[in-house]
């Protein structure tokens, strides 16, 4: 079976010292259409781009002072629609916030990256806890993030609720317009069918949204929906709305438990696993140098892999025996572990019969092997 390959793309890499090592210009489209080039040189199934609605920081809550590290971003999804004409077969991810925004708004971003993209879109959905981030809106008081134990938070459960609707009423948009919807009936003078567009009439604790979006369907009919979660209530969900999520086991041995417990809230969603990587025969003096330079070891959310691209699809094969179908891997620094990734890892893994050796699909849902839903609005005849 194929493995599953994904990259996560971050600034100058997931090390905060990684910008020194050769100093990208993180803020030119030219940086970016490179990075997604080399990404689909490798036949990756897609990139992710991250995104949030406050600085990087290295405080739980807030802003630092520390002028070291990267700071600013751009708007993925802006940036997602920029690397579309430039690229042709990968999987197109942004991040986009569901806290204080609005879904009609980041479904119809998704959707028009879809159409601009040729059926390649797809949306990493995360929640906004920070009481720091709350205020570039000042729309309703969030407390302090608690440092431990905050899944147990009423805050922070009652985001994850609001971010399941937002995501319902984003894929209920999207199925607003039927797939042909638009029929361009020069003769008649009708542009659109309008029985074929439709209300979705949501009405819940959070939003109320008639519709239908102001974006005919996407070419994928529902653009992929992707989630990172640790533990049980991101879990969940994930497993209310997203097609992949991405999972942050430390061992094979906790790969399989984390594969048994998503497994057991929904059978359908795709398990990826996130590691923070560096890779060649001398990783581990990089990433030393690096830890040197920011004045600290990197600590992360994921398991950091430093070694050759052996001993990496070594492990990327043992977990898939655990159970996990893809990998999204995070370059400790770019352009530099994701040339490794994209050009040795993915050639060790071909010759292992691990990997494919062409595009087989030219849209993302079918690279990963997921159908095309019909529109949920549409009568089935």
């Amino acid at each position: 079976m194929t493995l599953h390959l994904a990259v996560a793309l971050d600034g100058a890499g997931w090390h905060p010292a990684a910008w020194r090592e050769s100093p990208p210009d993180v803020f030119s489209a030219r940086h970016w259409a490179r990075l997604v080039a080399e990404a689909e040189r490798g036949l990756l199934d897609f990139v992710t781009i991250e995104d949030a609605l406050g600085l990087q920081s290295t405080l739980l809550d807030g802003d630092d002072d520390r002028t070291d590290q990267v700071r600013g971003r751009f708007d993925a999804v802006l940036l997602a629609a920029r690397l579309a004409p430039v690229t042709s077969r990968i999987g197109l991810v942004p991040t986009a916030t569901v806290t204080h925004t609005e879904p009609f708004h980041v479904a119809i971003g998704i959707a028009t990256l879809d159409h601009v993209s040729g059926g390649r879109a797809g949306w990493r959905a995360q929640i906004s806890p920070r009481a720091s981030e709350a205020r570039h809106f000042g729309r309703k008081e969030v407390p302090p993030l608690k440092p431990l134990g905050h899944e147990a938070d009423p805050h922070v459960r009652e985001l994850f609720a609001e971010a399941t609707d937002a995501v319902e009423v984003a894929r209920r948009l999207w199925d607003s317009w039927e797939d042909d919807a638009e029929i361009r009936d020069v003769a008649t003078g009708r542009f659109i069918d309008r029985v074929k567009l439709h209300y979705v009439d949501f009405a819940g604790r959070y939003f109320s949204v008639k519709g239908p979006s102001i974006t005919p369907r996407p070419p994928q009919g529902q653009p992929v929906v992707t989630a990172l979660a640790h533990s049980r209530l991101p879990y969940e969900f994930a497993a209310a709305g997203a097609d992949v999520v991405y999972v942050t086991p430390h061992s094979a041995e906790h790969a399989r438990a984390v594969v048994e417990e998503v497994g057991g809230l929904s059978g359908e969603l795709k398990i990826f696993a996130d590691l923070v990587v560096f890779l060649g025969d001398d990783a581990a003096r990089r990433k030393a140098r690096l830890d040197e330079l920011d004045g600290a070891e990197l600590v992360s959310d994921a398991a950091i892999f430093a070694g050759t691209v052996t001993q990496l699809a070594d492990l990327l094969l043992e977990w898939r025996r655990a159970g996990i179908q893809g990998f999204r891997l995070r370059p400790g620094a770019l352009p530099y572990d994701l040339e490794q990734i994209a050009r040795e890892l993915t050639a060790e893994l071909r010759g292992r019969g691990a990997f494919r050796h062409a595009y087989e699909a030219a849209t993302l849902r079918g690279l990963l092997g997921l159908p095309r839903p019909l529109s949920r609005y549409a009568e089935v005849t």
